[in-house]
């Protein structure tokens, strides 16, 4: 028992302590061996369905297209697209700093407050499996930094079914497997489909080993994290004057960057992996890629053993020969409850909480009709169309930047759509709640 308390205090005090720059990150992972091999990603587009992703200079040599804005900001012109809460900057940071010449596809769904309905979300994957080969695009990855605490079956759940439907259409879908921790018994929605690449969290310790922290889910024994990369106080772009920025300072390092912690900081450098992967042999499939990640992880050094494959190792991963895999999983229908998705946490409009088998457009959720779009890959009618829903502001201009600046005098920093997020906050410089993870 005192051997453990002595443990587990180092753990503490490591976590607590610990900042982690991706000059760490690269040769952690293994990166640095693939770009000493001519890997960097090239030719592979990722998209990024989060809160937007803000010119910083950080970003002065990546290419990036500014896909649809289906948040609540949409329709501000000032801001539309441009990333005013903080974390899907964050993502593209790391997802650009695995694989620096990944193109970077983003998807806008939160806004300043980060509120977002589950609904949104399923909207913006449907968009980016509809135009994944489209306007030039080769969407291969799908970072998906986002969870819900929706509990009904993965088979049931539609956001679990709409990120198995972009495995199913050849995209690696990464997402978070949340920030519960280990008595969560499971990984949070829709991490708990089988398909896809939940990823949780470690950090290498200065004895020379892998540990995982403890809010880092570990799974309940049948669906565990897939893989784990490092996600302890991580190092990534700051966009200044952003919600994040303005509330917690506390988290800044120097000028450019911004430190956070969370299961959504590794989803985003496991995306760049897969891109790096999918560079040197185009022709993997989703299943493909998600064996070499899990069968050539670095397990870590801990006393709970529910904690998936490991560390990625990107070094081993390269060099691996393996037979094509088929995984074997039960399908997911999509015709559970669009409410029960949403888990206990919804947004307001105009002060009303959006609930039940609603859309946040007001129409109403049938399940049997969108499958059936979803699958064909036809629920994008127009540029701003989904499902005979209109949203507002959301057209996409096919528009890129590369090496742009962001003076901050686009948008005031105070910009708020009326729209609020009813229980998720960001606890020093880790983002904790049940959305972005």
């Amino acid at each position: 028992a005192n051997a453990y308390g002595a443990y587990v205090a180092h753990v503490l005090a490591a976590e607590s302590d610990r900042g982690t720059s991706f000059a760490e990150i690269a040769p952690q992972i293994g990166a640095d061996h693939m770009w000493s091999a001519g890997h960097t990603g090239a030719g592979v587009d990722v998209a990024i369905i989060d809160t937007g992703i803000a010119p910083v200079a950080g970003l002065a040599g990546t290419d990036v297209v500014i896909g649809p804005d289906l948040s609540f900001e949409g329709g501000i012109d000032q801001v539309a697209g441009l990333d005013t809460f903080g974390h899907g900057t964050h993502m593209a940071g790391l997802v650009g700093g695995v694989a620096p010449d990944a193109r970077l596809v983003s998807v806008k769904v939160a806004d300043n407050t980060g509120a977002v309905d589950v609904s949104q979300v399923i909207a913006a994957i449907d968009w980016v499996v509809q135009n994944r080969d489209a306007h030039g695009l080769n969407i291969r990855v799908l970072n998906l930094s986002y969870n819900t605490t929706g509990t009904q079956s993965y088979v049931l759940d539609p956001l679990s079914k709409a990120v198995e439907n972009a495995w199913n259409h050849g995209i690696v879908v990464v997402t978070s497997a949340g920030n519960e921790g280990v008595g969560s018994f499971g990984l949070a929605n829709p991490a708990t489909n089988p398909k896809v690449m939940a990823v949780s969290s470690a950090y290498w310790t200065d004895d020379d080993y892998w540990l995982t922290p403890g809010w880092a889910p570990s799974g309940d024994g049948t669906r565990n994290p897939d893989v784990l990369a490092p996600g302890v106080s991580v190092e990534s772009l700051r966009v200044p004057g952003s919600r994040l920025d303005a509330e917690h300072p506390e988290a800044r390092v120097g000028d450019d960057l911004f430190r956070g912690s969370g299961t959504s900081q590794s989803t985003a450098i496991v995306s760049g992996a897969a891109a790096l992967l999918l560079q040197q042999r185009p022709d993997l499939t989703p299943d493909d890629v998600k064996h070499l990640l899990t069968s050539t992880a670095t397990p870590t050094w801990q006393f709970e053993t529910i904690k998936g494959n490991g560390v990625i190792d990107l070094a081993t991963a390269m060099n691996t020969d393996f037979e094509p895999v088929v995984q074997q999983t039960e399908p997911a229908t999509g015709l559970g409850s669009l409410e029960a998705a949403r888990g206990g946490d919804h947004v307001t409009i105009g002060g009303t909480p959006l609930e039940g088998e609603v859309t946040v457009t007001g129409a109403v959720w049938d399940p049997t009709t969108w499958v059936d779009v979803s699958e064909s890959t036809t629920a994008w009618t127009g540029t701003d169309d989904w499902s005979g829903s209109t949203w507002s502001g959301s057209t996409w201009s096919g528009s890129t930047w590369s090496g742009s600046t962001w003076s901050g005098s686009t948008w005031s920093g105070s910009t708020w759509s009326g729209s609020t997020w009813s229980g998720s906050t960001w606890s020093g410089s880790t983002w904790s709640g049940s959305a972005w993870a």
